[in-house]
């Protein structure tokens, strides 16, 4: 395959009839409505009121006000004939105090969302945890406090009998390398923990709760197609030399292996990188079988590669990333590297795994500095993205790969995190002082890929 020509043999057909084409987004990056209906505070609300913690001072507080204009967003869906549509509950509208008391206006809510999109033939894909926890949970110590594996099964039970009837597709949780390790260990997402006494009993009880989670909806949703999403960066070390190739990977195991691991029954890799054997002190009799399910597929989340070099001084790993604005590459918005292999090294390395039934691209996009003139955003830069990631998503299936499908992030620009308002992801472009809607050119290149 030509991968200097973005559009050589990419056409929809080349995937197979029963491939899945989607978009993905979160309920905290463009619901806004963030105390309407009876929500409760969840820890991005509380974050981000925080001095200094996002950028420019940036809140989800309106976002892309979805939540007021999802039957607007879901027509754009339609519109760019995209097939399935991947969204996630707020656990605080469901549970404002995120245990105990329901609120049935949230539960209406997300009823009106999923029925819209069956009605304009959108397969509506949920993913139950999506980074924004109650802020009441976490005031009881959140994912340290073994009790949440009781607090997040109360929420899943909820959603499964509220919503199993017509949701065939279920995520339980959105990456949770990345906000246990940037939230309970760096400190620099919500609820901003660090060190690690926060962090290895939080990735316990995230594991336990995500095959908890996992147990109910196979139970309530007998028929459901049930997966959880991870995070992943294509590793590669410095030079190859063993103080470099060992340093990676450590990194591997942290980044790429700490949760599919023992989800898939082959235990944590504190082998690879000696700190992680502190994860056992949370241990309790009873929790080597409750920390592995047999998931219908695994969710891949691909956007870039990292190079990693020995560093002495970096407790506990040993190993630093070079930063890609160092290294002469071509960068997105978020300074990650632009690096097509990167998704099919990882189809590849998940694939190797034999308890792995199934692979979805759950995320895969790119944030570029667009600009809006005269009704049109050109925005080649993300076309280009596209193109060639998904070549090498084609080129691992045409390799007998069991990738299945692919959701662009995102569709909408929205909150991203941290970085506020600033990066835009979207297929969309949203002018966040009036919520102005404009289809981007890379929006109506996937809508012709997927016509």
């Amino acid at each position: 395959m030509d991968t200097n020509n973005p559009d050589l043999l990419l056409s929809k057909q080349l995937f197979g009839d029963d491939f899945a084409w989607g978009v993905s987004t979160a309920a905290l990056q463009i619901e806004g409505s963030c105390d309407a209906d009876g929500k409760g505070t969840s820890i991005w609300d509380t974050f981000s009121a925080r001095k200094g913690k996002i950028l420019n001072g940036d809140k989800p507080t309106t976002a892309c006000d979805f939540y007021s204009r999802y039957t607007d967003d879901i027509d754009l869906v339609k519109e760019l004939n995209i097939p399935n549509f991947r969204f996630s509950i707020a656990w605080s509208r469901i549970l404002p105090d995120g245990t105990g008391r329901i609120n049935q206006a949230g539960i209406d809510h997300y009823n009106k969302l999923i029925n819209y999109c069956l009605q304009q033939g959108v397969e509506p894909w949920v993913t139950l945890y999506h980074w924004d926890l109650p802020q009441a949970l976490e005031d009881k110590g959140g994912w340290t406090n073994r009790e949440i594996v009781n607090w997040f099964s109360e929420f899943v039970t909820i959603c499964a009998q509220s919503f199993g009837d017509r949701v065939k597709n279920w995520m339980v949780m959105n990456e949770p390398a990345v906000f246990t390790g940037a939230g309970y260990f760096l400190g620099i997402h919500a609820p901003g923990r660090s060190g690690l006494r926060n962090f290895l009993p939080a990735v316990h009880h995230v594991v336990l709760s995500i095959v908890a989670g996992a147990r109910i909806l196979r139970k309530i949703c007998s028929d459901a197609h049930i997966g959880n999403t991870f995070s992943c960066s294509h590793i590669e070390p410095y030079a190859n030399t063993p103080k470099h190739i060992n340093a990676a990977k450590r990194a591997d195991a942290l980044i790429n292996r700490l949760f599919i691991e023992p989800i898939l029954g082959l235990g944590y890799p504190t082998d690879d990188v000696t700190a992680l054997k502190g994860i056992y002190k949370y241990h309790q009799p009873g929790d080597e079988d409750n920390i592995s399910f047999d998931f219908d597929f695994i969710g891949i989340q691909n956007y870039t590669r990292e190079i990693v070099k020995y560093s002495f001084f970096t407790p506990y790993i040993g190993a630093s990333l070079i930063k890609a604005e160092k290294r002469n590459v071509e960068l997105t918005d978020m300074k990650w590297e632009v690096y097509p292999p990167a998704i099919y090294h990882m189809i590849k390395k998940f694939d190797a795994y034999p308890q792995i039934k199934k692979i979805i691209i759950t995320e895969n996009g790119a944030a570029f500095p667009d600009t809006h003139t005269d009704g049109i955003v050109h925005d080649p830069k993300r076309v280009k993205y596209l193109q060639t990631h998904l070549q090498q998503v084609l080129k691992a299936k045409q390799e007998g790969c069991k990738v299945a499908g692919y959701f662009v992030w995102t569709l909408t620009d929205n909150f991203e995190w941290a970085e506020g308002y600033h990066p835009r992801f979207g297929l969309i472009y949203i002018d966040f002082d009036t919520q102005h809607r404009v289809i981007k050119a890379s929006g109506h290149w996937y809508a012709s890929l997927l016509r």
